[in-house]
C-alpha cells in the first residue's frame, strides 16, 4: 500500500520492509560484535519496540536475557516530555551490561529518565540501540550506541509505532501527509 488513513490522518510509504530488515540486521551485528560474552539483560521498551525486538533476536546468537518496560511519553501525535512508567523493571542490574532496545528517538528523554534509572540500579554499563533516530528532534547530550536509521523530524507509524494505538501491526513504516 502507498498509502493509508489511521483514524483522521492519511500516511504514506515511507520505509519498505525490505530496508528495515537489512538495518536490523546490521545492527544485531554491531551489538553481538560488542556484547558477545557478557551475558548482557536486553530491555525491550514496550510497546513500540515489541517487533524490532523480535526481528532483532533471530540474528543474536549468545547468551543473554530479556526483560520488558513499558514507558510512555506520547499522546496522539505529540510529546508529552512526561515520562510514565507503566510496566517496571524487577531485574537486579549491579554489575551487568544493559542494552535497551528502543524503537524511536527522537526528543531523547524517554531514554535518558530510563538511561539515568539503570544506572542508579548500578548497572556496569548501559548500551541504547533503536531502530530510527531524530537527531533534528534530539533534545539530550548522551550516545546512542546502535542506530538503525536517522530519519528526519516526521511522525512515522508501522512496524511498532503507531497513532493512538493503532497502525503496529504494518510491516512497512509510513509517514503522516500534512
Amino acid at each position: 500500500m502507498k498509502t493509508i488513513k489511521i483514524h483522521d490522518k492519511e500516511f504514506s510509504l515511507y520505509i519498505k520492509e525490505e530496508d528495515i530488515q537489512d538495518r536490523v540486521k546490521k545492527v544485531a551485528e554491531d551489538i553481538t560484535r560488542d556484547m558477545a560474552g557478557k551475558n548482557p539483560l536486553f530491555l525491550i521498551v514496550l510497546n513500540g519496540a515489541f517487533m524490532f525486538a523480535g526481528d532483532l533476536f533471530k540474528y543474536v546468537n549468545f547468551p543473554c536475557e530479556i526483560s520488558f518496560v513499558k514507558l510512555s511519553s506520547y499522546i496522539g501525535t505529540k510529546t508529552t516530555s512526561v515520562v510514565r512508567e507503566l510496566i517496571g523493571l524487577d531485574e537486579v542490574l549491579h554489575d551487568r551490561s544493559v542494552v535497551i532496545i528502543e524503537d524511536i528517538i527522537d526528543t531523547g528523554i524517554t531514554m535518558g529518565v530510563t538511561q539515568e534509572k539503570l544506572k542508579k540500579l548500578e548497572a556496569e554499563e548501559v548500551k541504547i540501540a533503536t531502530l530510527l533516530f531524530k537527531p533534528d528532534a534530539f533534545k539530550m547530550n548522551y550516545k546512542i550506541d546502535y542506530i538503525g536509521l536517522e530519519i528526519p523530524n516526521d511522525f512515522i507509524v508501522g512496524y511498532g509505532l503507531d497513532y493512538d494505538g493503532h497502525g503496529r501491526n504494518l510491516p512497512d513504516i509510513y509517514k503522516i501527509i500534512e
